[in-house]
Formats: C-alpha cells, structure tokens, sequence
C-alpha cells in the first residue's frame, strides 16, 4: 500500500527528541522563514536549483485562498555518542511546512500533481514526490517561476542566502521580481526523492503543506 504520512506534529514540537539504531541522537526545533506569498493560491514545491525558472515543476492539484503563510521547518541538531561537544552542530532540515491556517490538522493526503493518482501506486511504502540533486528543497507559486532570472548555478540571490548562512539547512525567504518570493531549505541529508503532504482540519480545510526529508525515524523504528 502507499506511504502513509508520519506524526507531524512531533516534528513541529520544539524539544522533540529521537534515537537512531546507530546511537546518535537528534533534538528538533521549528526554523521561522517568514511569509511566502501564494498570488494564485497555488504551491509548487521542488529542486529549486534544479527546476526553478524552467517551467518543469507543476504545482500540486490542491488550491488554497490567495494570500501570504507562513513557512517554517522543523530543524534536527544530531549528536553523535562521544563527539566532541564544542564542535559545529550537525543539523539536517527534517521537514518544511506552510501554514495555510493554525488549526489542528486531522487527516493528511498525499500531495499530488496533475496526472498523479495515488490509487495506481500498489508496492509497499511507494509515494509521489520531488527529486533532489543540488540537496535543496522549496515552495513557491507557480507564478513566480520566472521572477528569479539571476539564479543559475552559483549565482544569484538563492545562491547567495545559502552561501551568507554558510550553507546551512534554512531556511531562506528569497525575493525575486515583482515581488514573489520562495522559501528555500536544506533538503534532509541531501538529494534524493521527497513526498509533501496536505493536512486538513475536521471540516476538511486545508491547514498546511508538509515535505518530509526522512530524518525522524518511525515509531517502530525510533528506539527512544
């Protein structure tokens, strides 16, 4: 059967704590970008180093009013049994969220594109998602995909909010033209294929967008 969507709320719960079966441990806390502007109530989440300004990511086939959320994501600092603890903290970017309204979310739905059915995926644990190869995630509206013309490789404003914050997780509320924005994070441990979630309340509205990047471990396999 599909991927079912984890616990969220304990991503999103300062404090939280988890165990890997290799002994290193990890402590989440919630990362404030600021507000990511949705002109047409659309979200598009991808690569943006990969995809951005290409046309090639479509938006997810579920709408939400035009306005601005918040986005945030739940931040891992990892500690490694007998690490010296006056190094750099190890932190890994374990989920990204945008807010649509705070109220608690009841059900979670796979996010999806056009042309996506989820009744199709039969093998075990099998999702849709986003693919990674430049280890960074994002979400934006379509509409803003050719505000950021500057941003190719190792240039541009994207480029330049990851390399002042040297090259942290995020994330990063970047400005392009027009005024759209994005929101741009680490992707987990880096490339690889990330499902998004929608959550929605007990009268079935939309609460929030979430990107899992497979950081916290599952109950069953989380031995703290």
């Amino acid at each position: 059967m599909p991927l079912t969507a984890p616990d969220f709320d304990r991503y999103f719960e300062p404090g939280h704590t988890f165990t890997y079966e290799s002994g290193e441990s990890g402590t989440l806390a919630v990362a404030v970008a600021g507000e990511l502007w949705l002109p047409s109530g659309r979200v598009t989440a991808c690569d943006p180093f990969v995809s951005l300004g290409g046309g090639w990511a479509a938006p997810f086939t579920v709408q939400v009013a035009p306005g601005r959320y918040r986005a945030e994501t739940a931040v891992a600092t990892l500690t490694t049994p007998g690490a010296d603890p006056g190094g750099p903290p190890h932190l890994r970017t374990a989920a990204a969220r945008l807010v649509i309204r705070d109220a608690a979310t009841e059900t979670w739905e796979m996010a999806v594109t056009e042309g996506q059915d989820v009744s199709g995926l039969v093998e075990d644990d099998a999702y849709f998602g986003y693919g990674v190869d430049a280890g960074t995630g994002s979400f934006y509206d379509p509409a803003a995909d050719g505000s950021f013309p500057d941003c190719e490789g190792d240039e541009g404003p994207l480029w330049d909010a990851f390399e002042q914050a040297g090259h942290g997780p995020g994330p990063h509320l970047v400005t392009g033209e027009h005024g759209h924005n994005l929101v741009a994070f680490g992707s987990g441990w880096g490339d690889g294929h990330y499902p998004t979630w929608v959550g929605r309340d007990a009268d079935g509205r939309v609460t929030c967008f979430v990107t899992d990047f497979f950081v916290v471990p599952t109950p069953q396999d989380d031995p703290a």
